[in-house]
């Protein structure tokens, strides 16, 4: 089993999620009846529950000792293994106010730079083991610790190491095989919806020989990235089309999976494609009910390999409503479910041939093993099941119940399934 090492600052992240539906009358803001509240790892955390489910993953962060910082500890995710480090500082915390898929504020506290204790040696054990090493720097001031450094040096020396700077961090150590700064922290200033390629590439060229990096990757939103190749050239790699959401961890979904991919023996410009694609699926919006009181269906599944079968519940669930929305398992929740070997197509090429129907209207990722929570999120009036599971309890139903919705079932196929075809290619 492969192994990847996340290093970096974790943040504490807070969406308190609601629906506003009129201002407050003592100031021109809206009123938020909060719903829900998720509390999650962010930061370094993120980038490490991000690449979770795909092979053993070691987060090396400084935790504060604080209230704030046990919450932290409690939100890390069961697949990711934690090498705490003491930190002096106080846990920063980000805490989202949203309504209607929106964020409408943003409450910070805490996050004042602090310096590092000394290391334990599970640090050095964990860098010395690694496939790959992804830093994820939040301009905290870990990547500034002397040892710490000189640690992360000598993994770049062995192993691929994908580094994303922050501004108020420190510059990455020599010999990254993958640098990722995003435009404004390439440019020093936001380039806008559509930067300056020659700009770009300029100086990302640049940072590759201030950095002796292997290659300068900058990011750039819905542009995708561009990409240095060797003392001279650029590759761009452009994003796929998706209707952005919340955008929040893109660039931790991009760093997880040019890590996984660099650690699989993958060049850098094969993984910049990998990250790009990821990133993408990352952000890709839930669509929002269907407008002027009509009906949206969803359902949901792995489609490892889209066959017949996938097509006719399909078609038959669209024709149900006024539209369809397909809830997606990504490929950690595949990996959870199906075991070794799958998934067979990576989510970024399984949600593009999903859109491709013109049955489907939107498709959205999900990340646990249940669809309950992207569920509670859409919130359809039909949730649709194959033919199969007629008869059958299906624990998406009590969720529904909540809102009115219903659970139905449609008429499937015989004889097609995924695992049929996969034996028959092997035959």
């Amino acid at each position: 089993m492969r192994t990847l090492v996340v290093v970096g600052d974790t943040l504490l992240d807070v969406d308190t999620e609601g629906r506003a539906e009129k201002l407050s009358p003592d100031g021109p803001v809206p009123v938020v009846r909060a719903a829900a509240e998720r509390t999650r790892a962010g930061g370094a955390g993120l980038t490490a529950a991000l690449a979770a489910g795909r092979g053993r993953v070691v987060l090396v962060t400084p935790l504060a000792d604080d209230a704030d910082g046990a919450v932290l500890r409690g939100a890390l995710p069961d697949g990711v293994e934690l090498v705490a480090v003491p930190w002096t500082g106080a846990t920063s915390v980000k805490h989202r106010i949203r309504a209607g898929g929106h964020t409408v504020a943003r409450v910070d506290r805490g996050g004042d730079p602090g310096t590092v204790g000394p290391l334990p040696a599970a640090v050095a054990t964990a860098l010395a083991g690694a496939d790959a090493v992804v830093v994820a720097d939040y301009g905290l001031g870990a990547t500034a610790d002397p040892e710490l450094r000189r640690l992360l040096a000598a993994a770049a020396r062995r192993r691929p190491v994908v580094w994303d700077p922050h501004p108020r961090g420190a510059a990455p150590v020599p010999g990254c095989r993958l640098v990722t700064p995003n435009a404004v922290e390439a440019l020093g200033h936001d380039p806008g919806p559509r930067p300056d390629v020659g700009a770009v590439a300029d100086r990302a060229l640049a940072l590759r020989a201030e950095w002796a990096a292997g290659t300068v990757a900058v990011t750039l939103g819905v542009a995708g990235a561009l990409a240095t190749v060797g003392e001279d050239g650029v590759l761009a790699v452009p994003a796929p089309a998706v209707d952005a959401g919340d955008t929040c961890g893109a660039g931790d979904a991009f760093t997880a999976a040019a890590g996984w991919a660099l650690a699989g023996g993958a060049l850098p410009p094969e993984a910049v494609a990998v990250a790009v694609a990821a990133a993408s699926a990352h952000v890709a919006a839930p669509p929002p009910a269907a407008a002027g009181g009509g009906v949206l269906v969803a359902t949901g599944g792995c489609f490892d390999l889209l066959h017949a079968g996938h097509v006719a519940t399909l078609e038959a669930a669209r024709a149900l409503g006024d539209r369809l929305v397909v809830c997606v398992n990504s490929d950690a929740s595949v990996a959870r479910l199906k075991g070794p070997g799958r998934p067979l197509q990576p989510q970024a090429d399984r949600v593009r041939i999903l859109r491709a129907l013109a049955c489907v209207d939107d498709v959205v990722v999900f990340d646990e093993d249940t669809p309950e929570q992207v569920i509670t999120t859409l919130r359809p009036q039909l949730w649709v099941k194959g033919g199969d599971y007629s008869g059958v309890a299906v624990p998406e139903a009590a969720v529904l119940a909540g809102w009115g919705g219903r659970v139905v079932t449609v008429p499937f196929l015989a004889g097609r399934s995924t695992t049929a075809l996969t034996q028959l290619a092997r035959a």
